[in-house]
């Protein structure tokens, strides 16, 4: 089995594209599991022997097609499994495929000096713990002893962590329909160091994504902030909601949250973005009922407030600190 991890450079102003380039892979096999934003999972079994081409080569024609048609660059890994092929791409440069070996003791032994946090799933709370007792690279982990790491982060994990640092991914390639989301970005005219125009930018940003998803009767279960600076880089955080809602005021919270956690201080903010994902039709989504006369009155003057727009245009009714 051979899979390639391909990531799309997209930004979030043509993430529409997605669809398109996931059908552009279509093409290659039925095997394509969509990772939203910008990112696939593409299984070649089968392909490599009726193109009567290998991965590499496979891959190559991707980029050329997705350049040709798309305008798009893409980075792509190779690897016998989803986890070696994400590891790979991870470490992959634009026009160049980055490949993993196909044997597990090849694929250990690719692993074994990068650190843990390289490993798709494991976030900083657990390469902090991990790293805590010297277990800092993937090497050092398949090493370990399997209570140690069960004691560490739990029997499950601890069991699937030192399965992948040792090469062995029983991971599969399930073919998806691409996960709608709804995005929205805040461009400043200069470099804004200001935190109250900050906020004042993602109360907007929140009201035109509650807006959106109320017209499409959708709601979101995930939202996703993006801060680009001034040097370009960029830093991202997701929240995911309490309940899958639609609703401007709880949107903008969460916005505000994220925010706050960044802890920015007379940072350059060049834009703002956030994304909203897990989309589900808003009929079969449940909301906790409240006794908070306030939320409830919230909700009715939002309703009112969106036919009037319907009605005006989308700026005859908004937030007081928009105006």
């Amino acid at each position: 089995m051979t899979i390639l991890c391909v990531r799309f450079q997209l930004s979030s102003m043509y993430e529409a594209a997605l669809p398109g380039l996931l059908g552009l892979l279509g093409e290659f096999t039925p095997f394509v599991e969509a990772l939203p934003p910008d990112g696939a999972l593409v299984d070649l079994r089968g392909a490599e022997r009726y193109f009567g081409r290998s991965a590499v080569e496979l891959a190559s024609v991707i980029r050329v097609r997705t350049l040709a048609r798309y305008g798009v660059d893409c980075v792509i890994g190779v690897g016998p499994g989803p986890t070696a092929a994400r590891v790979a791409q991870r470490r992959a440069r634009p026009g160049a495929t980055c490949v993993v070996p196909e044997t597990p003791d090849a694929v250990a032994d690719f692993l074994a000096g990068l650190p843990v946090s390289a490993l798709p799933g494991v976030g900083v709370a657990t390469a902090r713990t991990l790293g805590a007792y010297g277990l800092d690279t993937l090497g050092r982990v398949a090493a370990a002893p399997l209570s140690t790491l069960q004691r560490l982060i739990g029997a499950k994990a601890g069991r699937e962590l030192r399965e992948k640092a040792s090469g062995i991914d029983r991971g599969r390639v399930v073919p998806n329909a691409v996960t709608h989301s709804l995005v929205t970005e805040r461009l400043f005219d200069l470099d804004e160091l200001s935190p109250e125009r900050h906020r004042r930018e993602l109360l907007s940003a929140a009201e035109e994504i509650g807006a959106r998803l109320r017209a499409s009767r959708t709601v979101c279960r995930t939202l996703t902030l993006t801060v680009r600076y001034a040097d370009r880089s960029t830093t991202t955080r997701s929240r995911t909601l309490r309940e899958s809602t639609a609703h401007s005021a709880a949107l903008a919270a969460a916005a505000y949250g994220m925010y706050g956690v960044l802890g920015l201080q007379r940072a350059r903010v060049r834009a703002l973005a956030l994304r909203a994902e897990g989309l589900t039709s808003a009929e079969q989504a449940s909301r906790q009922l409240t006794f908070d006369p306030v939320d409830e009155k919230a909700r009715r003057i939002e309703e009112v407030a969106d036919r009037v727009r319907a009605k005006f245009g989308p700026r005859a009714v908004m937030p007081g600190a928009l105006a």
